[in-house]
């Protein structure tokens, strides 16, 4: 996944409603109907949330008949947990060098 890429989903992230589909497509692929019995917003604004997860490369989808099936992309989302990740091992190696400067001085 790209950086601009990634940056897009965590744009899209930022909104509540596509973290709760996020969170229901990682129990398992589910069609808009499915979604929007679960959420408090009509089918055509899941439909709207689906589309920017979508662009963001954060959920698929595929034809079953007449239904749109959507399911998350496991290669996105770990791309953003990677970048997650190296955010949060550069503020523990941050605290630590303060730490030991700290008592370094204080010695």
């Amino acid at each position: 996944m790209s950086t601009d890429r990634v940056g897009e989903g965590w744009s899209a992230l930022a909104d509540g409603t596509r973290r709760a589909i996020l969170g229901r497509l990682a129990e398992e692929p589910q069609a808009v109907g499915q979604l929007a019995a679960h959420l408090p917003v009509t089918r055509s604004a899941v439909s709207q949330h689906l589309k920017i997860l979508k662009n963001a490369g954060l959920v698929s989808e595929h034809a079953e008949g007449t239904r749109r099936i959507y399911r998350l992309n496991p290669a996105a989302v770990a791309a953003l947990r990677d970048q997650l990740d190296t955010f949060w091992q550069r503020a523990l190696d941050a605290y630590v060098d303060v730490a030991e400067q700290t008592t370094e001085e204080g010695s």
